[in-house]
């Protein structure tokens, strides 16, 4: 894995970094071998990863087919009068 640093701006490498290995799962596998796990618990949990995936993927679809309704959207934030902001 590479990350270009740039104008030796070495605190956003890191930051595109760290969001990398997020992404990959890195930081979740090294978690998860941190200690032995047994293999009926490895199974169990792989399965239960699973299931939490496909439970995602129906929802997901369930939105886009408009079945159910998705999360509520947040209003924009709206900048308030000068004298709303003082309480007065």
């Amino acid at each position: 894995m590479q990350v270009q640093v740039r104008d030796n701006n070495v605190d956003q490498a890191l930051r595109v970094l760290k969001k990398k290995l997020q992404r990959e799962g890195v930081f979740r596998e090294m978690k998860v071998r941190r200690f032995y796990e047994k293999p009926s618990e490895k199974r169990a949990r792989e399965a239960s990863q699973a299931v939490r995936r496909l439970r995602k993927e129906a929802r997901k679809q369930a939105i886009r087919e408009g079945v159910i309704a998705g999360p509520k959207r947040r209003a924009p934030n709206r900048p308030t009068a000068p004298s709303m902001a003082r309480g007065g």
